[in-house]
């Protein structure tokens, strides 16, 4: 399949600047993956499409200020972008740099962040190790560096959003726990604590999983043919507590309803590479829904990818040429087995229909429910 097939075109006016206060007032498209057919509601409604008994599931990692400015000794400034960690002990980083000569052995003094309280600590000190194929770096700081974070970093807005100057806590779920993110998983965004209150006292259950999100979950596919794409690989976990609710969930009739595709990428791997199972063998059936695990998942979903652990699916706006858009695709066409391209199909008829209603695109835009 052509990585082609998954772009389209989005003006910038289409993409949010802004998040919408409060958080459950985004517009919500219901798109009804077996028809086609698309409601125009408010995220604070998604509770209408919710039985007591369903299982809604988030990934509760938090952004970390990932963002670090410096200089080199020569006074040149220096921003590092922190992206995954390398070792243990948290002092070795891949990192994206800007900068001049950033070359092996070039050492840079990392700066207090401008909006830090604190004025008289001393700068961390860092050092280029090596320069990856891909241009980001492997950067060895003097100590470990996240008790350093809070105070020399910034919570990292996407590149598109270029505009906003609130509250960094606002790109962060409510319910975010551990740290360990460079982007947020940002269907999440969109719950308050009043609506989980409420969908709780209809009966619908939350559990949540943890998928550090890489910088590499946002970027585009550049491979011509989307079978050639290489995914990334991030940290994720799922705990037997959430797995045993999610399994009991089915047994019981319930829907486990994914919020977010970082969720989705957790629990399909219970799915399948937790339990042994090849993600493409539309024949292989796993004994159960998911099993717990700790690691690294690198699941490339898309369409002819069958869903084992997922039945419905709370998401955003993609961008076009993302391995995003080519997961939620394969959800869709889920519903279309005799026929894998239906769900691109209609999805990409769906994103049309929501640039003519003027919905807003990606991290702090609107949200879709498919079902």
């Amino acid at each position: 399949m052509q990585t082609s097939l998954f772009d389209y075109n989005l003006p910038p006016t289409f993409i949010a600047q802004q998040p919408a206060e409060p958080r459950d007032s985004s517009r919500l498209l219901v798109l009804h993956r077996e028809s086609g057919a698309i409601e125009h509601r408010y995220f604070s409604d998604i509770g209408d499409y919710l039985n007591a008994g369903d299982l809604l599931v988030g990934n509760d990692s938090r952004v970390i200020p990932a963002r670090l400015h410096g200089h080199k000794p020569t006074g040149g400034a220096v921003e590092i972008f922190l992206l995954r960690q390398l070792d243990e002990s948290g002092s070795q980083w891949e990192c994206l740099v800007r900068g001049r000569g950033l070359t092996e052995g070039v050492e840079i003094s990392l700066d207090a962040a401008a909006q830090s309280p604190i004025s008289n600590t001393q700068s961390l000190r860092a050092t280029i190790v090596s320069v990856l194929p891909s241009g980001s770096r492997v950067v060895n700081f003097a100590e470990p560096v996240r008790p350093y974070l809070d105070e020399l970093g910034e919570i990292p807005l996407p590149p598109y959003i270029t505009e906003y100057s609130g509250d960094a806590e606002r790109y962060q779920t409510i319910y975010s726990r551990p740290e360990g993110s460079v982007a947020a998983p940002t269907a999440g965004l969109h719950f308050t604590p009043e609506l989980l209150l409420a969908l709780r006292e209809k009966g619908v259950g939350w559990e949540t999983v943890t998928l550090h999100v890489g910088l590499d979950t946002f970027r585009p596919v550049t491979a011509e043919a989307v079978e050639d794409h290489e995914i990334h690989t991030e940290w994720a976990g799922l705990s037997s507590r959430t797995a045993k609710q999610i399994n009991e969930t089915t047994l019981a009739g319930g829907r486990v309803v994914a919020v977010g595709t970082t969720s989705v990428r957790t629990l399909e791997w219970g799915g399948t590479g937790a339990q042994g199972i090849d993600p493409y063998d539309t024949n292989a059936c796993p004994w159960k829904r998911v099993a717990a695990f700790e690691g690294t998942v690198n699941l490339f979903i898309r369409p002819g990818y069958r869903y084992r652990a997922v039945d419905a699916l709370v998401t955003n706006f993609h961008l076009p040429r993302s391995s995003l858009l080519m997961l939620v695709s394969a959800f869709v066409a889920q519903a279309h087995r005799d026929d894998p391209d239906a769900g691109r199909r209609i999805l990409l008829d769906a994103y049309e229909i929501a640039k003519a209603d003027g919905y807003r695109f990606f991290s702090f835009g609107d949200a879709m429910l498919i079902l």
